[in-house]
């Protein structure tokens, strides 16, 4: 079962802002410049946590991972917004 999490991260120097921002667009949807929405499994979280380990400087920079609950779950419908409301990402067949 895949879990909902919402990554955010402070990277300190842009060419690691950026490489990190590159690994972050293959496993979620951006959000906000460095927030992104990620549907993962508890293998996937973890084989991410390790790329992103390897990218940052773990003294200067900071990723955070949020767990919304299941994908598509009740908590998903919880999130507050001040400005813009908040539209779930609804992801639908993917034609190959």
């Amino acid at each position: 079962m895949k879990t909902l999490y919402i990554v955010a991260y402070d990277i300190a120097d842009d060419q690691r802002w950026r490489k990190v921002f590159k690994l972050m667009c293959g496993h979620g949807d951006r959000l906000q410049y460095s927030v992104f929405r990620c549907a993962l499994s508890d293998r996937e979280r973890v084989m991410l946590m390790e790329k992103l380990t390897q990218a940052i400087k773990h003294t200067e920079d900071q990723v955070l991972f949020f767990p919304l609950g299941p994908v598509g779950g009740v908590d998903e419908q919880r999130v507050y917004a001040v400005g813009r409301p908040y539209q779930p990402v609804r992801q639908g067949a993917v034609i190959v």
